[in-house]
């Protein structure tokens, strides 16, 4: 099995950016975790602070892997552009949140992105993106 983890903007600084409400940890550091958990899937992992490499990245991934676990961040709420990528290609998406954006500021209530997602996880911190990997393998 072969599975992408995508992230969007600011996700880069995970660890040292509000560690309030993300948490301490680097994405990096919880990435080797992950994959030395699941060392039986093959990970490929793209970050981008720009929303057209985004998107180029979920066209190129949506042909070559089983599934994509995007936190698309801030684009959620404004790229109509990363909804409509997902509507489009062939892999199934899910979209993973860090905090609880039901519970923060009313514009992080939009999302272009879940209505096109096979399903979506959020304010379970980084846990959401093992429990995405979760939901692929179970539906294979």
């Amino acid at each position: 099995m072969k599975i992408a983890i995508i992230n969007g903007p600011n996700l880069n600084l995970l660890g040292q950016r509000e560690p309030g409400i993300y948490g301490s940890d680097s994405f990096e550091s919880f990435f080797e975790k992950l994959k030395a958990q699941y060392a039986d899937i093959s990970f490929e992992y793209f970050q981008s602070n720009v929303e057209g490499e985004l998107v180029n990245a979920l066209q190129q991934y949506g042909s070559e892997v089983d599934g994509i676990v995007l936190n698309p961040a801030a684009y959620t709420h404004t790229s109509v552009a990363i909804g409509d990528c997902i509507a489009a290609i062939k892999a199934p998406v899910v979209e993973v949140h860090i905090s609880n954006v039901h519970a923060r500021e009313e514009f992080r209530k939009l999302s272009h992105v879940s209505g096109k997602s096979a399903g979506t996880i959020c304010g379970l911190g980084l846990d959401g993106y093992r429990l995405a990997v979760e939901y692929f393998l179970n539906r294979s």
